[in-house]
C-alpha cells in the first residue's frame, strides 16, 4: 500500500507542478476567441506547460504566462525585452484553428536569460489538439476529438476527454480519469494512474508503477519500472512488469498477467474467455469462482488449494500440479510459478 501511495504522490506532483506555474500570476497576454468557432488547437513551446480546457462557462480565450528561469517573476518590461531579443511568440487564428507558438530564435539557450512560456487555452468541448512542449506538463480536460500531445519535461493529466487520445512524456507521470474511446499513453519517467475509463486503453511506462481502477474495455498495461495494482476491471486486461509485483482485485475479465520481479495476486469475480498468470520469481495467489466451468493447468514448486476437495473436479491433482476440469470444464485457466508456490482458493 505504501508503494502505491508513493506512486500516486509522485505522479500527481509531476503534473500538478504545471498547473501551479500559473497560480496567483496574471497572464502576460490574453487573446479572446469569442468571435471564432474554434475546433482545433495547435501549441508548440519549448519551455513551458500547456493546459487546454473545454469547460462550459469559460470565455473562449488564450492566456500566455511567462516567467524567468527557476520560476522567477519578471516585470512586463523585462519579459518584453527578452522576447524581442531571444524568442518568437505568436497567437493566431486561421479558419477554426488557434495556433500558439513560442520558439527560441537561437540554437542555444542562455539559462540566465531563459524564460518559460506557458499557455492556458479555453475552447469549446468539441476540439482537437496537437500539443508539444519539452519543458513542462500538459493538462487536458472536458474535450471531445482527436487529441495528440507530447512532452519530455513534465507530466500528463487527462480528465473527461473522449476520442482518440495519444500522449507521451519522458519526464513525468500520467494521470488519466473519466475518459473513453481510444486511449494510448506512454512515459519513461514516471508512474501511471488510470481510473474510471473505458474503451481501448494502452498504457506503458519504464519508469514507475501502474495503478488501475474501475476500467472497462480492452486494456493493455505494461511497466518495467514498478508494480501493477488493479481493482474492478471488466473486459480484457493484459499486463506485465519486470520491476515489481502484481495485485489485482475484483476482476471480471479475461486476464493475462505476468511478472519477473515479485509475487502475483489475482482475485477473480468471474473469468472471461481465459485466465493466464505467470510469475518467475515469486508466489501466485489466485481466487477463482467456485461455480464456473474451468479447465485448470496450474503448476509451481507447490500447489496449495482451499478447500482441499472441490466438488465436480476431475483430473490430476498433485502437490505441484493441478490439471483437470471443474464443473465440467470450459474456460482455460493456467498459472505457472517457476520458482514459487501457487495458492488456489475457490469462492
Amino acid at each position: 500500500m505504501k508503494t502505491y501511495l508513493l506512486l500516486f504522490v509522485l505522479a500527481c506532483s509531476a503534473v500538478v507542478a504545471t498547473a501551479q506555474d500559473n497560480d496567483n500570476t496574471p497572464p502576460y497576454l490574453t487573446k479572446s476567441l469569442a468571435n471564432n468557432a474554434i475546433n482545433s488547437v495547435v501549441v508548440n513551446t519549448s519551455a513551458g506547460g500547456i493546459n487546454v480546457s473545454g469547460r462550459s462557462g469559460e470565455a473562449p480565450r488564450v492566456e500566455v504566462y511567462i516567467k524567468g528561469n527557476n520560476g522567477r517573476q519578471l516585470s512586463k518590461e523585462e519579459i518584453k525585452k527578452r522576447l524581442d531579443e531571444d524568442y518568437d511568440l505568436s497567437v493566431s487564428v486561421s479558419g477554426h484553428e488557434v495556433r500558439a507558438i513560442a520558439k527560441n530564435k537561437h540554437n542555444f539557450s542562455n539559462w540566465k536569460k531563459s524564460i518559460s512560456i506557458s499557455f492556458k487555452i479555453y475552447v469549446p468541448e468539441q476540439t482537437a489538439t496537437d500539443l508539444r512542449t519539452s519543458g513542462g506538463g500538459i493538462i487536458l480536460d472536458n474535450l471531445k476529438g482527436n487529441e495528440t500531445f507530447t512532452t519530455s519535461g513534465g507530466g500528463l493529466m487527462i480528465n473527461k476527454v473522449s476520442g482518440i487520445i495519444r500522449g507521451e512524456t519522458s519526464g513525468g507521470g500520467i494521470i488519466v480519469s473519466n475518459s473513453d474511446n481510444d486511449i494510448n499513453l506512454e512515459t519513461s519517467g514516471g508512474g501511471i494512474i488510470a481510473k474510471n475509463c473505458s474503451g481501448k486503453i494502452k498504457l506503458e511506462t519504464s519508469g514507475g508503477g501502474i495503478q488501475l481502477a474501475n476500467l472497462r474495455g480492452t486494456i493493455s498495461a505494461h511497466t518495467s519500472g514498478g508494480g501493477v495494482q488493479g481493482n474492478n476491471i471488466t473486459g480484457e486486461l493484459i499486463t506485465s512488469t519486470s520491476g515489481g509485483g502484481i495485485d489485482l482485485k475484483q476482476m471480471d475479465c479475461s486476464l493475462n498477467a505476468s511478472t519477473s520481479a515479485g509475487g502475483l495476486y489475482a482475485q477473480m469475480k468471474s473469468v472471461g474467455k481465459y485466465l493466464k498468470l505467470e510469475a518467475s520469481s515469486g508466489n501466485i495467489d489466485m481466487e477463482l469462482p467456485l461455480k464456473q466451468g474451468l479447465d485448470l493447468d496450474i503448476s509451481g514448486d507447490a500447489v496449495n488449494q482451499s478447500p482441499s476437495k472441490i466438488s465436480g473436479f476431475s483430473g490430476q491433482w498433485e502437490k505441484d500440479r493441478i490439471k483437470g476440469k471443474v464443473n465440467g470444464g470450459g474456460i482455460p485457466v493456467s498459472a505457472d510459478a517457476s520458482s514459487g508456490n501457487v495458492n488456489v482458493k475457490f469462492n
